[in-house]
């Protein structure tokens, strides 16, 4: 079952690798791996994975955190995975204060915030999703993409797999939530709902047997493991 996988960057990060010492991660090599478990007929064709730049005035180690995103995406690059990336908004906004969990926001109680959102890159992901598929049409059956799996737990992407249901129903659509192992957390319904098979939680054992060596060559200098990482 010739399969495409679509990874949101941002929610793989914070949902799976953050606080960790697996960022280093080898991703073809996993989705080869859980695609597998799920389904030994599965075979990956292509990784596609969408992000935005880290802004160094942001980030807890500045400058570093950025160069840090950068050697891992050509990483990503030298194994033939399609980086898109998207771009992140810094702007003034106003939001309720904060008192504690039993007082509710109030609408006459609001400070001054900076307010930063991911742009371009959910639309992108949702986007390329539903052209890949609505391109197999044209292609000879050998060539033809079977299945699209969504590496997110974000809700947002609900509508994109219920297109890709009612619209490609020979279609087969998998979601791998990027959950840690130990980390209590649900499956989103709206995503279960729109999908034939969901992976709810990558294990430690999984997430360390694939990561990249420590240098991954490149057609230029090649890319090494930062060393905070």
């Amino acid at each position: 079952m010739r399969t495409a996988c679509f990874v949101d960057g941002y929610n793989l990060f914070y949902g799976l690798l953050a606080e960790t010492h697996f960022k280093w991660l080898n991703l073809p090599s996993l989705m080869t791996h859980i695609l597998h478990v799920e389904n030994p007929d599965s075979s990956l064709v292509s990784v596609n994975f969408f992000t935005s730049s880290v802004k160094p005035a942001l980030a807890s180690r500045g400058i570093l955190s950025k160069e840090a995103q950068d050697t891992y995406l050509r990483a990503l690059k030298a194994r033939d995975v399609d980086v898109h990336i998207g771009r992140h908004q810094l702007e003034p906004g106003r939001a309720p204060r904060f008192v504690n969990k039993d007082t509710p926001p109030s609408r006459s109680d609001h400070v001054a915030i900076w307010k930063l959102e991911e742009k371009e890159t959910d639309v992108h992901l949702a986007i390329s999703m539903y052209r890949l598929a609505a391109r197999q049409a044209s292609l000879l059956p050998d060539q033809q993409i079977q299945q699209i799996v969504l590496v997110s737990a974000d809700t947002d992407m609900a509508p994109a797999l219920q297109a890709l249901r009612e619209d490609f129903d020979k279609l087969r659509i998998g979601v791998i939530l990027p959950h840690r192992e130990g980390i209590k957390r649900s499956a989103p319904g709206s995503l279960k709902k729109y999908a034939h098979w969901v992976r709810q939680v990558v294990t430690i054992e999984e997430l360390s047997a694939h990561q990249f060596p420590t240098r991954v060559p490149t057609h230029k200098k090649p890319a090494i493991k930062p060393d905070y990482w």
